[in-house]
């Protein structure tokens, strides 16, 4: 079976393309470097031809989905993200139609519903949205952020060189859960529906930002300031917690950041 990975090369769809292998199947990884751009839909019905399955990777916020400015952050326009994001996603589903798929795979975040008035969630949403409504049978895995996710979550929220983070709470999970979970999905039937994945230790966004900070040498001074926003939605204390019946990843954070510190672990903290 071929199965299309769609990202920009990062870790968690390198992840990902290696779990797919795992399970036995053809897989491609599409990006602007291989050629493909999502935006214009140039380069996709080559990509997905003889498809059976398309892994989507993107979507879950970035840096690259703003502007980071000194005085105020990341600041998202929310209007242009949500163009960009539908966009693609139309691209992708009609060139999925198009080439035949029968199994479309997408990674989003969990909360999305609970925030999808504000900030990239509202975009993130539409996006879950255009899936549900594509003639395509569907998978959605919602994660709650990574591990490897911290420094950018740092950076978003950094203004004059002091980082000011909600003191919600979270569960945060390790990318390579995240992808074993998206190829196990992608090797599957589809769920017609959402799957939840989350890491096993709830903690707070705050604690966890300046753990990870701590851990690097990072010097900038963490405030908790319950009115900051993230990725630009404001938050209720519970709003990027799962549900009961989410798929419980076994890594702890404590775990993760000592194996990142045995020689030949990949620094994914920049």
């Amino acid at each position: 079976m071929k199965v299309v990975v769609i990202g920009d090369g990062g870790s968690i769809e390198v992840e990902a393309v290696a779990r797919v292998k795992d399970h036995g199947n053809d897989v491609d990884l599409v990006s602007d470097s291989s050629g493909v751009n999502i935006l214009t839909g140039e380069g996709l019905s080559e990509a997905l031809e003889n498809c059976s399955v398309v892994v989507d990777l993107s979507g879950p916020p970035s840096l690259d989905d703003g502007v980071l400015t000194e005085d105020c952050g990341l600041v998202i326009d929310e209007e242009a993200v949500m163009q960009t994001l539908c966009r693609s996603t139309t691209n992708l589903l009609s060139a999925a139609v198009a080439a035949g798929v029968k199994h479309y795979v997408a990674l989003s975040v969990v909360g999305v519903d609970r925030l999808r008035e504000g900030g990239y969630f509202r975009a993130l949403y539409a996006k879950e949205a255009l899936i549900r409504q594509s003639r395509i049978p569907y998978s959605i895995i919602r994660t709650t952020q990574l591990f490897e996710s911290v420094g950018d979550i740092a950076e978003a929220a950094t203004e004059d060189w002091i980082i000011w983070v909600a003191p919600v709470r979270i569960r945060p999970v390790s990318c390579a859960e995240v992808a074993t979970l998206v190829a196990h999905t992608a090797s599957f039937r589809p769920l017609l529906g959402v799957r939840e994945i989350a890491g096993p230790d709830e903690l707070r966004l705050d604690t966890f930002v300046r753990a990870a900070l701590t851990d690097i040498g990072e010097h900038r001074r963490l405030f908790t300031d319950d009115r900051s926003p993230f990725f630009g939605a404001r938050l209720r204390h519970h709003d990027l917690l799962p549900g009961a019946d989410a798929c419980t990843a076994p890594t702890h954070y404590g775990d993760w950041l000592d194996n990142r510190r045995t020689p030949g672990f990949r620094d994914h903290l920049n």
